[in-house]
């Protein structure tokens, strides 16, 4: 396994598309237990123009869904194909979120995620995410495993 996966295979491994694709990278995978994962909040994005006009903000909402989704693409590169192939991955809850600067694009954001732990099919994890080494938001959640209807 790599420790590093680009925008094409985070796709191979989500269900996710655009524009609900947030994370483009995922780096400093350690298998099953934690990884870095790159946001690029551009001008471009789609949640800019109405978030706030003239005052563009990354919605703190966003940052909690790319949270979960550096942390589903982390399980499932750490898992056998057949365990999440044909599968979804929903949260289950999300605790201790904090908000404590608001991520203006354009920037890197950057997402460290951790596997806290895991029984059966539901996970749970932290993150904390930072734009040039200061600290913007944190927050603990849990995801399950579900089959595709």
């Amino acid at each position: 396994m790599t420790d590093k996966l680009n925008k094409t295979q985070i796709l191979e491994l989500l269900p996710h598309r655009e524009p609900m694709l947030l994370i483009d990278e995922l780096k400093n995978i350690k298998k099953l237990f934690s990884a870095t994962a790159i946001v690029n909040v551009k001008k471009s994005s789609f949640f800019v123009q109405g978030h706030f006009p003239g005052q563009p903000v990354m919605p703190g909402v966003l940052i909690v869904e790319a949270f979960g989704q550096a942390a589903a693409a982390l399980t499932a590169a750490g898992i056998d194909k057949k365990e999440y192939e044909n599968k979804l991955v929903f949260l289950m809850s999300v605790e201790k979120a904090r908000f404590r600067n608001p991520v203006i694009p354009d920037c890197k954001l950057e997402l460290n995620i951790e596997a806290i732990r895991s029984h059966g099919r539901v996970w749970k994890y932290k993150g904390e995410a930072f734009v040039e080494g200061k600290k913007m938001a944190d927050a603990q959640w849990s995801a399950t495993i579900v089959d595709r209807k």
